[in-house]
């Protein structure tokens, strides 16, 4: 069964989506707020989501921008009642696949939403996942166990994905505190992750950017939190 999460900030808008997508053989869940909205879109459990641009005083741009930073990957289609090239072409670079102007068919709604899961299902491979609890990184055919500190350190790179993490800034995080060591350390654990992200695709890549520090490239984990 096909489960989409549907986001907007009236009740009465979810539940009249939900209604007529169950009707086309879809499942659906709602979501009122957007902070709840980006645990969810994180959670794995969905294969799509609706969005509406304006979830009341937050940003639906916003959340899925957020959401794809944090290496999350099914479609998403937003709903807007605004229509000028301006405000499509927003909805687009945040990271939508789709964006559908108010009032629309449900008909149109439904064409889209399975043109965009045939397309994520060809060319979007699932993110791995990264659990808190025994700090395994899995993906469909692999799982690697990490240690402590390459748990910590790969959780630090994914708080600024695409973006270098200055070695040093690394080292004072996680390191300095022990009053012992030196900057290398970074070096020899960036190694060490670096092996274990080697093992199988885990869609993601450790750069070394000069001058500047390390940083993780390509389809970010989802964290599975105990």
């Amino acid at each position: 069964m096909k489960t989409l999460l549907i986001i907007d900030d009236d009740p009465e808008i979810t539940s009249a989506l939900a209604r007529g997508l169950r009707l086309h053989g879809y499942a659906t869940e709602t979501e009122n707020r957007a902070d709840r909205a980006l645990e969810r879109l994180q959670t794995g459990e969905h294969t799509g989501a609706i969005v509406d641009v304006m979830l009341g005083a937050d940003s639906g741009l916003d959340l899925v921008r957020t959401a794809r930073a944090a290496g999350v990957t099914l479609p998403i289609l937003m709903l807007s009642a605004l229509s000028d090239v301006e405000d499509r072409t927003a909805g687009l670079e945040a990271g939508a696949d789709d964006y559908v102007v108010k009032p629309f068919s449900f008909d149109e709604l439904v064409a889209r939403l399975r043109v965009q899961e045939h397309r994520a299902g060809a060319q979007r491979p699932q993110p791995a996942r990264l659990s808190a609890t025994d700090r395994t990184l899995e993906n469909t055919t692999d799982q690697v166990m990490l240690t402590e500190r390459e748990f910590e350190l790969l959780q630090l790179l994914m708080q600024s994905p695409d973006a270098p993490v200055p070695r040093i800034d690394i080292y004072d995080t996680l390191w300095a505190s022990e009053g012992s060591g030196n900057e290398n350390v970074v070096d020899v654990y960036i190694g060490y992750l670096r092996k274990k992200l080697a093992k199988s695709d885990f869609n993601m890549e450790i750069k070394t950017l000069r001058n500047k520090g390390f940083c993780l490239t390509g389809q970010m984990p989802v964290l599975i939190e105990p």
